[in-house]
């Protein structure tokens, strides 16, 4: 008997070691569970906001020139000066003008002294119905070349066309300019709205139509947004950008600080009647390692593992994220703990919701 005590003493562990289970590796131990929270995803319709940049311009900026060639004499303002209707803004040297002009007086006279002779001649039957007609002929024309001479005359001087500023001076006195090369461009910001331009896709294109609402906003006025609606689309590829073009009016009061050529973005909203597609609204904190319109989230289907996936992003609406592609075989986002996750990890539910954000 003291023999049978003796083998059950020492092979009674050695069993036991042998008959319970040990943790295999596909065992989750809740002790090493990460608590999350966790949100159930619906896929809704909705619409994305588009995000759209540009630079600020106004509908009139108009490029001035001269009529004619000649040598620039004066330009009277610089860049940035506020200018008004009718003020005189550059002339070419008036040289060869004015000596065109004396000349087509001249000929305009000695036609008009040959006609009132050729007339008297025809009274008195010395000059015939022939010579009266071309004599008259000849005067007209050289009326017409006076007419011609004084009209460039008037537009060998720049003037506004309207009040505004001057945007950019393209030329200097002295230089030898072509009949309708730029010399300056200005606008007339005291008569026309403030338009961001900006470009656009194709795809964007198709979705903006004519007064959607926009929000406006530039880096020189931080903190502060302005109403906007969208007033033209082009009808064509831009040769320099090759993108398309679209217009968004400003309205309302446009702060001074605005200038022609400074950057801006905006967000066009999409109504609610338009045809949209249908994606996921998440909380914004969600989201990791964003980059662009591309980012990743955590997502359970068993509330027990967290898997990592991309996702797309089709904008973003004050706290809230929406989500266009990458959720579709999700159950659960993890919205709380994703910060010590990675790939696979074990969780442990603090709480579950609905998302309705």
């Amino acid at each position: 008997m003291k023999k049978s005590y003796l083998i059950l003493a020492i092979f009674g562990p050695l069993v036991y070691s042998c008959t319970v289970p040990k943790p295999g590796p596909n065992k989750i131990i809740i002790a090493d569970a990460i608590p999350v929270k966790v949100i159930k995803l619906k896929q809704e319709a909705s619409t994305v906001p588009i995000s759209v940049s540009g630079r600020f311009t106004t509908d009139n900026e108009t490029e001035l020139s001269f009529k004619t060639s000649g040598i620039i004499s004066s330009i009277l303002v610089k860049e940035g000066d506020a200018i008004h209707q009718g003020q005189l803004l550059a002339t070419l040297n008036p040289t060869e003008i004015n000596a065109q002009l004396q000349q087509s007086q001249l000929n305009s006279e000695k036609a008009e002294r040959d006609y009132q002779r050729i007339q008297n001649l025809y009274r008195d039957s010395v000059a015939t119905l022939e010579q009266l007609q071309n004599s008259k002929t000849s005067l007209q024309l050289a009326q017409q070349q006076l007419n011609l001479v004084k009209f460039n005359r008037q537009y060998s001087e720049i003037h506004a066309i309207q009040n505004g500023f001057v945007l950019k001076k393209l030329a200097n006195a002295g230089q030898q300019v072509g009949g309708g090369s730029p010399i300056l461009e200005v606008n007339g910001t005291q008569h026309a709205d403030w338009i961001l331009r900006v470009g656009i896709s194709d795809v964007e294109w198709a979705a903006i139509k004519m007064g959607y609402k926009a929000k406006i906003e530039s880096t020189a006025i931080p903190g502060q947004s302005f109403e906007g609606m969208v007033t033209r689309k082009s009808e064509g590829v831009d040769a320099t950008s090759g993108t398309f073009t679209a217009d968004i009016t400003m309205s309302g009061n446009v702060p001074r600080s605005i200038a022609s050529g400074m950057f801006g973005k905006a967000s066009i909203s999409i109504p609610s009647t338009a045809k949209t597609n249908s994606n996921w609204r998440v909380p914004y904190e969600a989201l990791l390692d964003g980059d662009s319109n591309i980012g990743y989230v955590f997502v359970t289907d068993n509330n027990k593992t967290a898997h990592k996936v991309k996702v797309q992003i089709g904008g973003i609406e004050k706290d809230v994220a929406i989500i266009t592609s990458g959720l579709e075989n999700a159950k659960g986002l993890i919205v709380s703990g994703s910060a010590y996750l990675t790939d696979n990890s074990p969780i442990i539910l603090q709480s579950t919701v609905n998302s309705n954000k």
